[in-house]
């Protein structure tokens, strides 16, 4: 074989060589023809390049291939990503191609969610893009309500120093100044009185101590007196107080009936009557033995005998 064939064979080898990485560079394996190629349509990409992987559920199955804008005019700024899948799991055309960053250092990626239901996806087919909301851009989503809020705190904020500022003049400070004075007087009478009251209590402590053992020797008669009641039998004391009390209410109303010799007392009227009529006829005996004592008592140192009563002589005397 001459130089000049060996290094044409040389050339050519290195050209195809060449062919070869640069496609492969770009996401295209020329030693595979057999790739499904698909595409997806997105309003912004978020980073993604070409030869950036495609996964399926982690797993990468797949590259970028090219990116570029929309050809249609009603579409303009829309772009179009080509990708190509180089193994042969299926998947259908409802099936999302969502854009996704693994870190926050690393670039962006496509992920298939794969749908089983409908047609089965087939090379060169449309397929529907979403894009997942990276870690920064989570954070800058979050944060910007919070920076708003935080904006007007510090608006208001700086309102209320205002608002001090202009409470706090010259006149109020002077004010104030007073205030704390006078607050410092009152401390000063405070100490004062503390200080008396502590003299007070120390030259009297013993009348305290004498007081105190008082109340100690109270209070414990008074726990004593508690005991006494609390040991106490209420309820037999109650039961007897009970039954003395039906006795009474019983002899009462045996003398609101008249039983008993009281009850007779109370209720007969003929015997009030005869102790009425008794009662006037003691009188006149006794006024008759006040006025008349010779009718009733005689007294004879020689044994006379008394002379027969005669009631006209007693009236004549009497008059």
């Amino acid at each position: 074989m001459s130089k000049e064939l060996k290094t044409g064979l040389i050339s050519v080898l290195i050209i195809i060589l060449f062919i070869w990485g640069f496609n492969f560079l770009k996401g295209q394996d020329i030693l595979q023809p057999n790739n499904r190629k698909f595409k997806v349509e997105y309003k912004n990409v978020g980073g993604l390049t070409e030869a950036s992987f495609v996964t399926i559920n982690g797993l990468k199955v797949g590259q970028v291939s090219n990116i570029d804008f929309n050809k249609n005019p009603e579409k303009r700024g829309t772009l179009i990503v080509d990708f190509f899948v180089d193994k042969d799991f299926e998947f259908s055309k409802n099936s999302v191609v969502k854009i996704y960053s693994p870190n926050p250092l690393a670039g962006s990626s496509l992920a298939i969610i794969p749908d089983y239901n409908g047609e089965i996806a087939e090379s060169g087919d449309f397929l529907k893009g979403e894009i997942e909301p990276g870690l920064l851009s989570s954070i800058g989503e979050r944060l910007d309500p919070i920076q708003t809020k935080l904006e007007h705190v510090l608006v208001s904020a700086d309102t209320l120093f205002q608002n001090i500022n202009h409470i706090l003049n010259e006149d109020t400070a002077l004010s104030i100044k007073k205030s704390i004075k006078n607050l410092e007087y009152t401390i000063a009478d405070v100490r004062k009185t503390l200080s008396s009251l502590n003299g007070i209590l120390d030259s009297n402590s013993e009348g305290l101590k004498e007081t105190l053992d008082n109340s100690k020797i109270i209070t414990q008669n008074l726990i004593r007196v508690s005991d006494t009641l609390a040991n106490a039998n209420f309820g037999e004391i109650v039961r007897k107080t009970e039954t003395t009390l039906n006795s009474v209410n019983t002899i009462l109303n045996g003398l609101n009936r008249g039983e008993g010799t009281a009850g007779k007392l109370l209720k007969d009227e003929q015997l009030y009557t005869n102790l009425t009529n008794m009662s006037k006829e003691l009188e006149e005996l006794l006024k008759d033995m006040k006025l008349n004592p010779k009718r009733f008592v005689h007294f004879s140192l020689f044994g006379k005998k008394p002379k027969p009563y005669k009631p006209e002589e007693e009236k004549n005397n009497n008059k």
